[in-house]
């Protein structure tokens, strides 16, 4: 007697869109590939090129090799890169120094930060930087100016007690690119109310790809058992998707890096699945986990799409040859 194989258990996956690589992160990588390419192995990369393990394994396996500071490039004329979340001024002077080929894969959008803090100090402003302590981007926004002069707020109880440094001295607010929105906007809301003449940015820092992954997953939360967010455990935007997920009326929002750290036992008895990545993340780390769900459930796939994006930036004219 054939004994019938166990029924599987139907999931409907809601895959948000956009998801995953933003401009900034596919032109950073794409600034790692094209040097290998042009100049040839070793390619020397300060500190992750993006907050992804996957992404880095895979461009040390092509002749990447990543450090944490330029004291551990060698003099051999081989290019050194910047990460796609920014440095300090004090990196690229002592490349300079160094006569270092540099390349620079800061995104063009954190870019423009760095320049509206140039502004604002060259206008006699006291800055306040919305953003994470210790994150790269701002440890790279802080370093444009000189010591002291921007100061960090990382939640709405610190906004509403921050005090300028200098009396009668106008203030000014940036923030980093990948925050919460709903937070980043209690945060300027709080510091408005208390200094009404301070200037914010002529357009909002939070990018795009922050800002849409975001509405996409806050579009599939309410209807979720789960969201599942692909993303690095350091990867500032992909935690801000969980806590969104999360605020939004999914009961569980889990931050994942691959399908083997997938927990089945927290997840059993699901019936609708959300599924976004960080800005960093792969498309194939997402198909992996997709393909992961088909082995334990009858699964359905329904693409949520709530923009989309063509956006994207130019290479360093050391690579256009």
């Amino acid at each position: 007697m054939q004994v019938a194989e166990p029924t599987l258990s139907k999931l409907k996956i809601l895959l948000c869109e956009p998801r995953g690589f933003c401009a900034g992160v596919d032109r950073a990588i794409q600034i790692v590939e094209k040097a290998l390419e042009q100049f040839g192995a070793p390619v020397y990369v300060r500190h992750e090129i993006v907050h992804n393990r996957y992404v880095v394994d895979d461009l040390k396996s092509k002749g990447a090799v990543f450090v944490e500071e330029l004291d551990e490039v060698p003099d051999d004329g081989q290019p050194v890169i910047f990460s796609a979340h920014g440095v300090p001024k004090s990196v690229p002077e002592a490349a300079r120094q160094r006569e270092l080929f540099a390349l620079d894969a800061t995104c063009p959008l954190v870019s423009k930060v760095h320049r509206e803090a140039e502004r604002h100090f060259k206008a006699g402003r006291q800055i306040i930087l919305i953003g994470h302590a210790g994150h790269p981007e701002v440890i790279g926004t802080m370093g444009q100016l000189p010591q002291g002069t921007v100061a960090l707020v990382e939640t709405a109880v610190h906004a509403m007690n921050i005090t300028p440094v200098k009396d009668n001295i106008p203030l000014a607010y940036i923030t980093q690119t990948t925050l919460s929105l709903d937070d980043t906007s209690e945060i300027i809301d709080i510091l408005k109310s208390r200094y009404p003449d301070i200037k914010g940015p002529r357009k909002e820092d939070i990018c795009y790809a922050t800002t849409n992954r975001q509405q996409a997953v806050k579009a599939i939360a309410e209807r979720c058992d789960a969201v599942l967010i692909v993303g690095a455990p350091n990867s500032s935007n992909s935690k801000r998707l969980v806590e969104v997920a999360s605020r939004s009326g999914c009961p569980k929002a889990v931050l994942v890096q691959r399908a083997d750290e997938l927990d089945w036992s927290a997840l059993e008895g699901i019936k609708t699945l959300g599924i976004s990545a960080g800005a960093s993340a792969p498309e194939i780390l997402v198909d992996e986990i997709i393909e992961s769900f088909e082995k334990h459930y009858e699964v359905t796939v329904e693409t949520i799409t709530t923009a989309t994006e063509d956006i994207a930036f130019k290479l360093p004219r050391a690579l256009k040859g």
